[in-house]
């Protein structure tokens, strides 16, 4: 399945035992050329809660167990209704720490309730000690400095939609070194458990693009927690205003963000595509 282009392999383990599977084996079926391919791999679960419908978890193309896909959601909820394992809708799925809410559209769209935003930098986790920042609106900017081949300070915003996210702003999206010095954040030592480096270009106050370079997987077409990321910085720094239309290389996002009421950071809707590709069996 692909929503905007970012690619799963979905899994049926509800009916099917596949807890057993090694990190090995996650990357031999997510490579391109010795197995299925996929940027991530999404293994469908029976719920641990009382109050979810289904529990999905989320493998990156190196076989490491992520927190959250926003992408990755809208192929779930849609895999789960087409596949006839449940009739309801909305659902409600158990992801790693929290509960998301996802609604099929008769359009074939998918709304995702991603949840709220975290800025607390040990929730991120981020470690800004030493590193240089500046008050952007109500946004805070750090300075990372980078190795080669980067070798300047890239000023970005830390936030969390389940998952680390290190935003910037950019003049043009096509030039933007994303491959390269996307590759250094993901592993800077001020995220402990690396990060996803998003790069936004501002087109009006309701309409970006963006490109992600994603921890475990590389530069992927789409990132769904990645533009909520990117808007919701883009908002806080005073770029931009709710909805926001997110251009991505595989296709388009809308993202949805109150702000903050009463000191609460409110929840972030995504609204997008979930294609279904292909099905078919693999031996492991």
């Amino acid at each position: 399945m692909h929503g905007a282009g970012n690619d799963f392999i979905v899994l049926n383990g509800i009916d099917q035992d596949l807890s057993d599977i090694t990190r090995e084996q996650w990357q031999k079926l997510a490579h391109r050329q010795f197995g299925i391919g996929a940027d991530q791999i999404l293994l469908v679960e029976k719920s641990t809660r009382p109050d979810a419908d289904f529990r999905y978890r989320i493998f990156n193309s190196d076989g490491g167990e992520v927190e959250q896909c926003g992408n990755g959601s809208r192929c779930f909820v849609r895999f789960v209704l087409d596949q006839g394992l449940s009739n309801k809708n909305p659902l409600r799925v158990e992801v790693a720490h929290t509960i998301l809410t996802l609604k099929s559209h008769e359009d074939g769209q998918v709304e995702v309730d991603m949840g709220a935003p975290i800025f607390e930098p040990s929730k991120i986790p981020f470690d800004a000690s030493g590193l240089a920042s500046k008050q952007e609106f109500h946004e805070m900017l750090y300075a990372l400095p980078l190795n080669a081949p980067a070798t300047h300070d890239s000023w970005v915003a830390a936030i969390s939609m389940g998952n680390p996210h290190a935003v910037q702003v950019i003049e043009d999206i096509e030039s933007a070194p994303v491959t390269e010095e996307g590759a250094a954040i993901e592993r800077h030592a001020a995220f402990p458990k690396k990060v996803n480096a998003g790069y936004m270009q501002i087109l009006s106050r309701n309409e970006i693009k963006l490109r992600v370079y994603e921890r475990g997987a590389g530069e992927t077409l789409a990132c769904g927690t990645g533009a909520c990321a990117a808007v919701v910085s883009g908002i806080r720094r005073g770029l931009l205003d709710s909805p926001v239309k997110v251009h991505t290389r595989g296709g388009d996002l809308q993202i949805s963000w109150g702000g903050i009421s009463n000191d609460v950071p409110t929840p972030v809707i995504m609204t997008g595509p979930a294609i279904t590709v292909f099905k078919g069996e693999v031996s492991i």
